[in-house]
């Protein structure tokens, strides 16, 4: 017996050509009428938006599908769910061996910018952070503060000689462990 996940994945669903926009409206109304929101958590088409010039010389902003018959979907896998999305008229099944669903690896969400965010943090105040990425890459520095919600942590840095206290997201930092980096505490102490 296979275990059930209980955070939900990003998985693909292929349609029919087309059918994209009126797969994810199905897919929302489903949710909603079956009060599907914690196993059905989001559901994405992939766009782009371009510019392109008439024949008159005025430009227009098109939105692209970038993989046209593909949309994603982020859902806690079960029996009943992988029944309802796959008899949802437009959908010729999900991707992956056999029809069966594989949910997608880290570095395929990125890529796809389903999130930026981190899935997994584990960051609590007090702890030692490096930052990298963004104006403030290469600081370090300590949380003081968090905010799961947007993802956000207020740091304690040492710039220009002064503590400051800055705002970080998750995504930019990563937590050093005090035995990897030997950080000079007397800044911290005053």
């Amino acid at each position: 017996m296979a275990a059930v996940d209980s955070e939900p994945k990003w998985y693909i669903i292929h349609t029919y050509s087309g059918y994209e926009a009126m797969v994810k409206e199905s897919l929302l109304r489903l949710i909603e009428n079956n009060n599907l929101g914690d196993m059905i958590t989001d559901v994405r088409i992939p766009t782009e938006q371009t510019i392109e010039e008439k024949a008159n010389g005025k430009k227009k902003v098109v939105e692209r599908k970038l993989l046209p018959c593909y949309v994603f979907v982020k859902m806690i896998y079960t029996n009943q769910i992988w029944y309802l999305v796959t008899n949802t008229r437009g959908v010729t099944g999900f991707c992956g061996p056999q029809g069966r669903p594989i949910p997608m690896k880290e570095d395929e969400i990125r890529k796809m910018h389903l999130e930026d965010f981190v899935q997994d943090a584990d960051f609590k105040a007090g702890d030692r952070v490096s930052i990298d990425s963004g104006p403030l890459e290469g600081f370090i520095g300590v949380i003081n503060e968090l905010n799961d919600e947007t993802q956000r942590a207020k740091v304690s840095i040492t710039m220009f000689g002064r503590k400051q206290e800055v705002e970080v997201e998750y995504i930019q930092m990563q937590k050093i462990s005090e035995t990897a980096v030997e950080i000079p505490k007397d800044d911290e102490e005053e």
